[in-house]
Parts: C-alpha cells; sequence; structure tokens
C-alpha cells in the first residue's frame, strides 16, 4: 500500500473550449500519442452534438455525462471464503472516468460503413446517449441492474 495518497492532476483545459472534461475526452480518444489528430475528432464530434441539440457543444457533452454517469456499481468483497457482489455508490471521479470510457469504447463499435470518421461515431453515440439509447446507456443501466440484483448484500460495504 502507499505511505502518501496519490496526487491528483488537474489536465489544461483545451483551446478550443476552455473545459478540462474535453480535455479528458480527448485523452482517451488518443491513439499513439497524436493528440492533435484525436483533438480534431473530438471538435467534430462536439460540433456535430451542438447542432443537433441546438445548444453550445461543452453544455450538450456535459448533459451526455450526466446521463451516462452510473450511481451505483458492484464490487467483489470476500466474506469467509466466498466472494460477493457488493452494491457500492460510484464516487463522481470514478463515474466521470467510466462515462468517458464506456462512450470512447460504444463509439469505437460503430460500424465503419455507416459513419466514415470517428468523430462522427462519437457524435451518433453522444446524441443516442441524451435519447436514452446506445451501447454507454445500456452500460449504465447493466451496472445498476447488477446493483439491484445483488441489493441484498449490501450489509458487506465496508
Amino acid at each position: 500500500m502507499r505511505t502518501k495518497k496519490a496526487q491528483i492532476r488537474k489536465p489544461d483545459p483545451d483551446g478550443k473550449y476552455g473545459s478540462t472534461k474535453v480535455t479528458k475526452l480527448v485523452n482517451y480518444v488518443m491513439n499513439d500519442g497524436k493528440k492533435t489528430v484525436a483533438q480534431k475528432q473530438v471538435y467534430i464530434a462536439l460540433e456535430k452534438l451542438g447542432e443537433a441539440t441546438g445548444k453550445k457543444p461543452v453544455e450538450a457533452f456535459e448533459e451526455v455525462l450526466r446521463v451516462i454517469t452510473p450511481q451505483m456499481e458492484v464490487r467483489s468483497r470476500r466474506v469467509g471464503g466466498a466472494a460477493y457482489q457488493v452494491p457500492m455508490p460510484v464516487k463522481p471521479r470514478r463515474g466521470f472516468a467510466l462515462a468517458l470510457r464506456w462512450l470512447v469504447l460504444e463509439a469505437n463499435k460503430r460500424p465503419n460503413k455507416q459513419y466514415h470518421t470517428f468523430g462522427e461515431k462519437l457524435a451518433a453515440e453522444m446524441l443516442d446517449a441524451l435519447s436514452e439509447q446506445g451501447g454507454a446507456v445500456n452500460r449504465r443501466n447493466t451496472s445498476h441492474r447488477m446493483a439491484e440484483a445483488n441489493k441484498a448484500f449490501a450489509h458487506f460495504r465496508w
């Protein structure tokens, strides 16, 4: 175990929108250190999202994050030789990380024939999330269903 708690580093706000959340999304999208390519794709996605919703792109993105972010998850806990799936509330920082991860993973799963760029896939996933559809929302719902199903083990919470 650590002797001290790890220091949390805040990313610099991105150049276009001045948002640290957009910077984190860019970092999740980035492959092989190609940040400029990732930025272009994320900005394309945010512009499409803004046009489709009629809101500012960052406001629409934050609304997407609110929809996707899970409130409960299950975590393994060993009690007396048996492992139980114990429902736990998700801390805001972890919820944000899960939401971004799910958004990028599910956007990547979309078929290439329908969309030309990753930015279009990401925008489509965000728009689906706003209408309570899409893979990222399904992942959140699965997390909540598992927590609900294992509510009987909530007394094992540490």
